[in-house]
């Protein structure tokens, strides 16, 4: 595949745009994801700020007991997000003369939550069903991990892969079957803050290393501290370490989710820009040609179900077993159920095409 860089004008990202910092919000529901503002960051030495951060990381990290006591309103909340497989013939109607293209986070999604990010792997009846299914629609990774890394876990040569929250994106090596004038992807709107992003890395690297059981990730655009094996009462201290080195760095910002902490470019991009990317590049930007279903557990995964609420346009699914805020249209408990709703969306196409078996014999060669 030959390889170009691709700008996209209605983002609005270049190498001089900065968007401003997200100012610090109260104790979000459990699950969610948090901006830290530069105030924070900067202006204090410990007491009450820190105090607040900690509670924030602890609400963006349920307990037991937490997730216990939300599954009492899970009954109401499922009316609003019924379970995908049950609505599967809903969604598949809804979808009527237009093409499906998929969007799947990772951690936690295709693969189980692990206290080791590194051994985060997916199960081979898992590859097995995304295999298949990208032989039939459209199919992108959009991951907060480095796009290698993702790829590392995947395998999978006939997928689009969305690395860095959307910061790292490539297409397909085989190229796109699915219509024509579908571009060739090579897109890194964050290119100019790698030697920023490698250098806050090593130092939190040297800064965090007194703490047990944290893990830095060197995202390639970004960067996650993972405290899921970080004793709780420990969680200030590692906020003050890894504030002490984001102070110095004015260009970056701070969001905390599910036991992480991460650093990122302060850009006007997210996954629900890496979205609306693919489906131009894939030659979809009409609502009237695509059905994009993107689904996906994390607070970023927000950004993209947010994007199809305002257009319109396909369905968000929240993969949870406690009730969250969220834009998603339908949920799903976990990967298990993740994989069977990909499977009956591979049996549904199949089945479509028995009247076009050179179409299908085609997909499956």
């Amino acid at each position: 595949m030959t390889k170009q860089n691709v700008s996209d004008p209605k983002s609005g990202v270049n190498s001089t745009m900065y968007g401003a910092a997200v100012a610090m919000q109260p104790p979000a529901p459990p699950g969610s994801y948090i901006n830290i503002s530069r105030k924070t960051l900067v202006e204090t030495n410990g007491g009450p700020r820190i105090n607040s951060w900690v509670d924030s990381m602890r609400a963006s990290s349920p307990t037991h007991h937490m997730s216990t006591f939300l599954s009492e309103d899970k009954t109401s909340w499922m009316v609003h997000h019924p379970s995908a497989l049950d609505m599967f013939e809903d969604i598949i109607s809804a979808s009527k003369g237009k093409q499906i293209v998929m969007f799947l986070d990772y951690d936690g999604t295709l693969s189980p939550i692990v206290d080791d990010p590194d051994q985060a792997f997916m199960s081979d009846a898992m590859r097995g069903t995304v295999r298949k299914l990208a032989r039939y629609f459209p199919t992108a990774i959009v991951s907060g991990r480095c796009r290698d890394k993702v790829y590392s876990f995947v395998q999978l040569a006939e997928l689009y892969y969305a690395g860095s929250h959307g910061m790292d994106i490539e297409g397909p090596s085989k190229g796109s079957k699915y219509k024509k004038g579908a571009q060739a992807v090579l897109f890194q709107p964050a290119s100019e803050f790698l030697p920023m992003i490698d250098e806050v890395y090593k130092e939190l690297l040297d800064k965090t290393k007194s703490t047990e059981g944290v893990r830095v990730e060197d995202n390639k655009f970004c960067v996650s501290v993972h405290f899921r094996c970080v004793d709780e009462k420990k969680w200030g201290e590692l906020a003050l370490q890894v504030r002490s080195v984001l102070k110095e760095y004015p260009k970056l910002r701070l969001s905390q989710g599910r036991k992480v902490l991460e650093i990122r470019p302060i850009i006007k991009w997210d996954k629900g820009k890496a979205l609306e990317f693919l489906l131009q590049s894939l030659g979809y930007a009409s609502c009237a040609d695509a059905f994009p279903i993107y689904i996906g557990d994390d607070r970023t995964d927000e950004d993209a179900f947010k994007v199809l609420r305002e257009r319109g346009q396909g369905f968000g699914i929240l993969v949870s077993k406690t009730p969250k805020d969220t834009h998603a249209s339908y949920s799903l408990q976990e990967p298990s159920e993740v994989m069977t709703f990909l499977r009956r969306l591979v049996v549904w196409k199949r089945l479509s095409f028995k009247r076009h078996p050179k179409i299908h014999k085609q997909l499956e060669g």
